[in-house]
């Protein structure tokens, strides 16, 4: 019987994240299976709880790392049906995308709007990963996980995860949760979202006025294709910066001062900005500063053309948040994780 994990020291961390950028680690310990945890984490011994790492798509490594783990079960399928509403589970290392296409291939939908997004499924609820419309939280049922400081496993139901947005305790806590799986809530006859941006255009364009899931997802799959580099051929890590929030009054002195500025509502106090325009309003897009750049498509991913350390890929990312700030006032986030550095 193969051993319920490996441990790897030394571990060269390049083909482990998506913005192919040198690292290493002291040590990496890959996990087939959760029962495993406790016994994998006590092969590390004393010292920093280790990095967490699904897909790589979600991190920065500007500097080299101590200990990493990496959960690699990823199996999938249905653990409740009712006919209508079907709750699927997943293991953290299933990859997201070809977890999103097997539960279209059961004919389910929920998460056709979040096609093509890298990363595995463990990774998918830290971020609260959303597109289109849609935030992976509103489908979660529970996320599975080991609690590193009572060294148990729980389950977390939905309302437990803290999701916000881009956000829940998980990421809040890096360093206490390991997700082992997640349930999802699907439908077998759900009205999909498509009242976004591009997204109605594009089925439109099809002539597909009452689209299935099914639908919707080819059609972000292709709108994703069209604005975003593919990570297996420059490097990258998705868009990089999150959409600031900031107050409705913000958000009409903005207005007032910048013609054609983007604000979508989030409630009744608050106006999300697009992180893009502001970007390409100061002339970033497509720019290059040896290695490290802008995608030429989209202005909020960052490319490392080849040779770009995390370093030269944080420190780009740095100017652009630092000219934002000069000429509209706005504060930008990062959205991976940066390793090894602070923002």
């Amino acid at each position: 019987m193969a051993a319920p994990f490996r441990l790897l020291q030394p571990a060269d961390l390049r083909p482990r994240n998506t913005f192919a950028v040198a690292a290493s680690a002291r040590r990496l310990v890959e996990v087939d299976d959760a029962s495993a945890l406790a016994h994998a984490l006590d092969a590390l011994g004393p010292g920093p709880r280790p990095l967490l790492i699904g897909g790589g798509s979600n991190l920065l490594f500007a500097g080299d790392a101590e200990d990493v783990l990496a959960i690699t079960d990823a199996r999938r399928g249905v653990v409740a049906d009712d006919g209508d509403r079907v709750v699927v589970r997943a293991a953290a290392g299933a990859d997201w995308h070809g977890f999103v296409l097997w539960t279209l291939a059961q004919e389910l939908g929920g998460l056709e709007n979040l096609a093509l997004i890298p990363g595995t499924v463990g990774a998918a609820p830290i971020q609260n990963i959303g597109a289109y419309g849609v935030e992976v939280g509103e489908r979660v049922v529970a996320v599975e996980a080991f609690d590193q400081d009572t060294r148990d496993f729980v389950r977390l139901d939905a309302v437990d995860c803290g999701f916000g947005y881009r956000d829940s305790v998980f990421k809040q806590t890096p360093d206490r949760w390991i997700i082992t799986a997640v349930e999802f809530a699907l439908q077998r006859f759900a009205t999909p979202v498509f009242d976004y941006a591009g997204l109605r255009d594009t089925l439109a364009a099809r002539g597909i006025t009452a689209p299935r899931p099914l639908d919707v997802a080819e059609a972000v799959i292709d709108i994703r294709r069209s604005k975003l580099p593919d990570p297996a051929v420059i490097g990258n890590a998705g868009s990089f910066f999150k959409n600031p929030i900031v107050p409705v009054a913000r958000a009409s002195a903005l207005v007032a001062a910048h013609a054609g500025i983007p604000v979508f509502a989030v409630d009744d106090g608050l106006r999300k900005l697009s992180a893009a325009w502001l970007i390409d309003q100061c002339g970033w897009k497509g720019k290059r500063d040896g290695d490290a750049g802008v995608a030429p498509g989209h202005a909020l991913v960052l490319v490392n053309h080849g040779r770009a350390s995390g370093a030269d890929l944080l420190g780009l990312a740095r100017r652009i948040a630092a000219s934002v700030q000069m000429r509209f006032g706005v504060r930008l986030e990062p959205e991976p994780r940066i390793v090894g550095a602070r923002w």
